[in-house]
C-alpha cells in the first residue's frame, strides 16, 4: 500500500483511506482549500481527473467499484478483482470532458477463462486543454488476479504514464505552467515513469464483498501520479449490486484529502443494465451526481454513461464504451480454479 513522505504502516494508510467512507457526512470545509474554487475554475488536479481511467461502468457507480468491479473494471481500480468472474472481454473505451477540452481514448483486455492466474492490459491515451497547457499522455497497464481460495483474491497492475505539455498555463513559459523545455527543441516529458498497483479481494458467501486497493505505489509524490489507499465493501450478486468506497488521495493537494463513493446496478430484463452513482470530492469540494444505461447481449455490450458536478467546479464528464465477450464465441477454453 502506498509510503508517504515520512513511512506510514498499511494499516495506518488502510485507515486513512476508509476515513473517506464517511467524509461526505462530515459538516465543514476542507482541511486545507489549495485554490479558490469556483463553478467556472477547477484545481488541475480535479480537470486531469487525477490520472484515472474509468470505464461506463465505473463511472456511472460514482467510482464505487473496489470491492466488485470485475472484468474490464478491474485493471484501473483493484486488479484483483480480474479473477472474481470468468470473463474474457475486450472494450474500447472513450470519455469527453466539454468544459475543459479533455478527451481520454483506448481499449482494454481481460481474460480470466483461460487459466487460473487471470491477467489484463490496456493502453489508453488522451489529451486536454488544448488553447492551454496543451498536455497529452499515454498510458499503459497490465494487470495479473490470483485466486488463493474461492474467497480470498490477490492482484498486482504495473502502469508507464508518459505525459508532456506543449502549451503555457497562466505563468506563461515556466516549469510551473509551460513544461520542461529542451534546448534543443520540443519539450521534455513532464511524467515519464512507471509504477504499479495492488489489491486484495475477499468474498463472504454470495453476496458480499469487500476490497482494498492501492494505486501508484511507488509514491511519485505529484499529483499527475497520485498515491492512492482506500477500499470498498458491496453486496452484489448477477442481476443487482450496491457498492460504498472510500479513498485517500496523498499528493493531489498540499495534504490528504478523502473521496466518497457511491453507486448501484440493476439489469433489468437481462439486458439492460441501470446504474446510479454519487461521488463526493474533498479537495475540489465539489458534490457530483451519475449515471449509466446500456444494451448487454450474450456477445457485446453497449453502454454510455455521464457524471455531473451539482457543487464546485463546473464538469460533465461523458462516458462510452463498446465491448464484444470473446468466451461467447467458444474460441476459448475455461480453466475452471476450483
Amino acid at each position: 500500500m502506498p509510503v508517504a513522505s515520512s513511512p506510514r504502516s498499511l494499516l495506518a494508510a488502510l485507515a486513512v483511506g476508509a476515513s473517506a467512507l464517511v467524509a461526505a457526512a462530515l459538516p465543514g470545509r476542507a482541511l486545507a482549500q489549495d485554490t479558490q474554487v469556483t463553478s467556472a475554475e477547477a484545481p488541475s488536479t480535479f480537470a486531469y481527473n487525477y490520472g484515472e481511467v474509468e470505464t461506463t461502468r465505473s463511472s456511472a457507480m460514482g467510482g464505487a467499484l473496489r470491492a466488485a468491479g470485475g472484468g474490464t473494471t478491474a485493471p484501473f481500480l483493484n486488479p484483483a478483482n480480474i479473477a472474481l468472474t470468468q470473463a474474457y472481454h475486450i472494450e474500447a473505451l472513450a470519455n469527453v470532458t466539454p468544459e475543459n477540452g479533455r478527451q481520454v481514448y483506448g481499449g482494454v483486455v481481460v481474460d480470466s477463462t483461460t487459466n487460473r492466474l487471470a491477467g489484463g492490459i490496456s493502453v489508453t491515451g488522451g489529451f486536454m486543454d488544448p488553447s492551454g497547457t496543451d498536455r497529452s499522455w499515454i498510458d499503459i497497464r497490465l494487470a495479473l488476479s490470483f485466486p488463493i481460495t474461492q474467497s480470498i483474491f490477490i492482484g498486482v497492475g504495473g502502469r508507464y504514464l508518459k505525459l508532456t505539455e506543449a502549451g503555457n498555463g497562466p505563468f506563461g513559459s515556466s516549469k510551473a505552467s509551460g513544461g520542461l523545455m529542451d534546448p534543443a527543441g520540443g519539450r521534455f516529458s513532464i511524467v515519464n515513469t512507471p509504477t504499479f498497483d495492488a489489491g486484495l479481494t475477499f468474498k463472504l458467501g454470495d453476496l458480499v464483498h469487500i476490497g482494498l486497493s492501492g494505486q501508484n505505489l511507488t509514491f511519485p509524490d505529484n499529483g499527475y501520479l497520485p498515491t492512492m489507499a482506500g477500499g470498498g465493501i458491496a453486496v452484489a450478486n448477477a442481476d443487482f449490486s450496491i457498492e460504498a468506497d472510500g479513498v485517500a488521495d496523498f499528493n493531489s493537494y498540499s495534504g490528504p484529502r478523502a473521496r466518497a463513493m457511491v453507486g448501484g446496478e440493476y439489469l433489468l430484463v437481462n439486458h439492460v443494465p441501470l446504474r446510479l452513482g454519487y461521488r463526493y470530492d474533498q479537495g475540489a469540494e465539489s458534490h457530483q451526481l451519475s449515471a449509466g444505461v446500456g444494451y448487454l447481449a450474450r456477445e457485446f455490450s453497449v453502454e454510455a454513461s455521464v457524471r455531473r458536478t451539482l457543487v464546485g467546479p463546473d464538469a460533465t464528464m461523458l462516458f462510452f464504451g463498446v465491448a464484444y465477450f470473446l468466451e461467447s464465441s467458444g474460441l476459448t477454453k475455461t480453466q475452471q480454479n476450483f
